[in-house]
């Protein structure tokens, strides 16, 4: 936000300078971006009256005037079209200094000798974005007669400062130039001039121009409005159109700049409908109905729907509340009778459809952060008085306010002692009440708290702690002491399942997989690219209600596709092998539509492509359960889920408890995302990892007896899963087994069709004593006699 010094000082009385003023408000929480001053080194620029203007008797383009300071009349060679005789206008004298180090002398044009310069806004140091339009190629010609001679420095504010200050969103009182008076009165002490609005002379009544104001919805907080009659539509006065350029804000006309300045001043937005060119002369807020097209004062057509707030008249909506007005009803130069609008809207609204249109402006700036209700009659009776003494129209008597706010104030219980140890530093009570109150905090001091009135103005001030802030702000943050730590200091270590995060990366990291982040939104097509069935849980997904695009319309069930999408791109890329692995979260909602927030569950996603396979995804997971504590692990041929191979994936689990699926992706969903490896994918439960990670470490001290290996091998089924078999051998092993290793599978001529022979060999020890062969031939018995049970099991000699 541009604060100018000039129009700071109009409501406080600082007799300091503009540093001192960027310093103090800084130590007191407003931070300064730069202060910059309007002078540019301009010397010797001077009003002058236009006696003549007559045609260059050699130059076709360029004219000859007669300019008149008091003392002396110049004659002047110019090439701009916009003057005429009678005209006041600036003048750089021979010697005159003008922004940039230019100087001015007397200078030759085809035989005419011109002494000295006239000025437009942009030599004078003006920015082109807030010169007039009708200014910006010609002379700046002034709006009335001033006195000749006068030095345009100071008749153009060009000897003002102006402050840039970075207003933070939770501080829009702040923005508008009284805003920054408040602050600056509590910082320095400075009387507060309370704006004293007068309007003396009002006509008619505002009944016999307008049907009336009807507000329709919530989103509408407030709407005040009155009536301009007879409005002249002109050039607003010189001090306002300079004011308003050192705030950074071109001028257009007195009626829109007029509103723009009191906009500045006090910080509501405003807006003039042209009230003859209203349907029924009526204002009607109201939602927008799905499909409605609204004109923008930026004439872009724009649709709107449901969600959004548009003022209308009795045909049509004719703007965006709290956005931007409509083409249909702008003020023209044609305009008579004006009605006012001064209003206040939901920031949710203003912010969504702001959002939604890509459509920013000052209005929308100030509205979603939310604005003091009471604004809305003060600033539209601040106009009245400005259109009154501009001489822009004729107020109507009468107002029309429709006032759906409640005006309850917040009062707030600050405690000193509680502030004090916050603040850590002895603020005396009296003290703290001072700075309450020069915050304009209405408050009183009673069995040693104090009670704070919250001013309507500071929506933001909602707790005592927000109260502990404003008191530290003005004692000054600056002024407390830094200090050591106090009292006992805790030890501060990641949560558990961080901490099992951050095993689970160093072990895929040693292996060499890098870790990936992928967007939580995913588009639908995603579930039929992964061919779900259409009664998948997965499908149960949330669509969002403003999405970025149908890409990322819905919170994702799965991670798998993301990790699809990823192989799919870096292989379209030319990339030889990935390795990759996620750890994030699906989104599951408790019921649809949505009524409360989804279960989040956090999931392990790995991935690859390359020289590797089926059983490299097995030995990877493996790897990360044994770091984890995670045992008893076995695995169960997956064939029912149409994202895999049938014939290389698997569930793994630990024990009873289901911890993921892997293997091979199917070659149609490969296809899908345009793969032309074989993809390997794991989906892994990281809940359910973390409930049963295991990191006590339990030692064993080294065997005193030797082991005993024995070997088998049986013919079963082909159908019939290895890790089926190691079971049963695990369960009769009595704790005796100590490693099983499968070194064998034959197929071939001395095996039936259909079947296969499994060889293992098997390692028994006891860490009580020696094992004898009665003991594991007893052993191996009951194995032999129940993998012939389950699995019709042919022990092969």
């Amino acid at each position: 936000m541009l604060l100018p010094v000039n129009w700071l000082k109009k409501y406080v009385d600082l007799s300091i300078s503009s540093k001192k003023i960027a310093d103090g408000l800084t130590y007191s929480g407003s931070h300064v971006e730069s202060i910059t001053n309007m002078n540019k080194g301009i010397e010797k620029v001077v009003v002058a009256k236009l006696e003549s203007i007559e045609e260059h008797p050699n130059a076709d383009k360029l004219l000859v005037c007669k300019a008149n300071t008091g003392e002396e009349t110049y004659t002047v060679v110019t090439g701009a079209k916009n003057l005429k005789p009678g005209d006041f206008v600036p003048m750089a004298l021979p010697g005159a200094k003008l922004p940039g180090g230019i100087e001015i002398g007397v200078t030759d044009f085809r035989g005419i000798e011109s002494q000295g310069m006239l000025c437009s806004l942009r030599e004078l140091g003006y920015a082109d974005n807030v010169i007039p339009r009708e200014m910006r190629d010609g002379i700046f010609v002034f709006d009335k007669e001033y006195e000749l001679g006068k030095n345009v420095v100071p008749l153009m504010q060009l000897d003002d400062d102006v402050i840039e200050f970075e207003i933070t969103p939770n501080r829009p009182d702040c923005l508008s130039i009284y805003g920054m008076a408040r602050e600056a009165s509590a910082t320095f002490k400075g009387e507060l001039k309370e704006p004293e609005i007068e309007i003396d002379n009002e006509v008619d009544d505002i009944h016999e121009y307008t049907n009336g104001i009807e507000v329709q919805t919530q989103a509408c907080r407030r709407y005040y409005s009155r009536v301009i009659k007879d409005v002249v539509i002109k050039p607003s006065p010189l001090w306002m159109q300079t004011t308003l350029m050192n705030a950074g804000v071109r001028p257009v006309n007195n009626m829109v700049d007029i509103t723009n300045y009191v906009m500045l001043e006090l910080g509501e937005p405003l807006h003039a409908f042209d009230l003859d060119r209203l349907g029924g002369r009526k204002i009607i807020v109201r939602q927008a109905s799905n499909d409605e097209k609204l004109t923008t004062l930026d004439d872009v057509e724009r649709s709107l729907d449901e969600n959004d707030v548009v003022i209308a008249d009795e045909n049509t909506a004719i703007g965006l509340a709290g956005i931007m007005g409509g083409l249909d009803s702008e003020i023209t130069k044609g305009t008579k009778t004006v009605l006012l609008e001064g209003a206040n809207f939901s920031p949710r609204h203003v912010r969504l459809t702001s959002k939604k249109l890509a459509l920013r402006s000052e209005a929308s700036t100030r509205f979603e952060k939310g604005i003091d209700p009471n604004l809305c009659s003060q600033a539209v009776e601040r106009v009245c008085e400005l259109v009154e003494e501009t001489g822009a129209g004729k107020v109507v008597k009468g107002v029309i306010d429709v006032n759906q706010t409640t005006g309850n104030p917040n009062t707030i219980i600050l405690r000193p002692e509680r502030a004090r140890m916050l603040l850590g530093v002895d603020i005396p009570n009296d003290d703290m009440v001072g700075y309450l109150e020069r915050l304009k905090f209405r408050t009183t001091f009673k069995e040693g708290n104090i009670t704070a009135e919250v001013p309507s103005f500071r929506e933001d001030v909602k707790v005592e702690a927000d109260l502990i802030e404003e008191v530290g702000r003005l004692y000054g943050f600056h002024n407390i002491e830094s200090k050591p730590l106090t009292g006992g200091l805790t030890r501060g270590e990641k949560p558990y399942n961080k901490q099992i995060e951050t095993r689970v990366k160093s072990v895929l990291q040693g292996i060499g997989y890098n870790e990936v982040m992928t967007y939580s939104f995913i588009s639908p097509k995603a579930y039929d690219k992964l061919k779900l069935p259409e009664d998948a849980p997965e499908r149960n997904y949330i669509r969002l209600m403003n999405p970025l695009g149908e890409d990322y319309s819905t919170m994702r069930t799965t991670l798998m596709s993301n990790m699809m999408d990823l192989l799919g791109r870096n292989e379209n890329k030319g990339i030889e092998e990935v390795f990759a692995y996620e750890i994030g979260y699906i989104f599951i909602p408790k019921s649809l539509p949505v009524v409360e927030l989804p279960e989040e569950k956090q999931v392990l996603s790995i991935g690859f492509y390359g020289n590797k396979d089926f059983y490299y995804m097995k030995e990877t997971l493996e790897m990360v359960f044994e770091r984890l504590g995670i045992g008893k692990l076995n695995y169960k041929r997956l064939t029912d889920n149409r994202s895999f191979h049938p014939g290389r994936a698997a569930t793994v689990y630990s024990g009873d408890e289901v911890l993921g699926v892997f293997g091979e992706v199917h070659p149609d969903v490969a296809a899908n995302y345009e793969l032309k490896n074989r993809p390997y994918v794991a989906t892994i439960n990281f809940d359910k990892v973390v409930e049963l990670t295991d990191l006590d470490i339990k030692y064993k001290p080294l065997p005193k007896y030797p082991s005993m290996t024995r070997d088998i091998a049986v013919v079963v089924d082909e159908n019939i899963m290895v890790g089926e078999l190691e079971e049963v051998i695990t369960v009769h092993g009595k704790d005796l087994v100590e490693s099983i290793e499968l070194f064998d599978i034959y197929r071939g001529n001395q095996v039936e069709k259909n079947k296969k022979s499994v060889a293992f060999s098997i390692v028994y020890r006891s860490y009580e004593g020696t094992l004898t062969d009665s003991v594991i031939n007893e052993i191996q018995s009951s194995i032999i006699r129940d993998l012939e049970t389950k699995f019709d099991a042919k022990l092969r000699s």
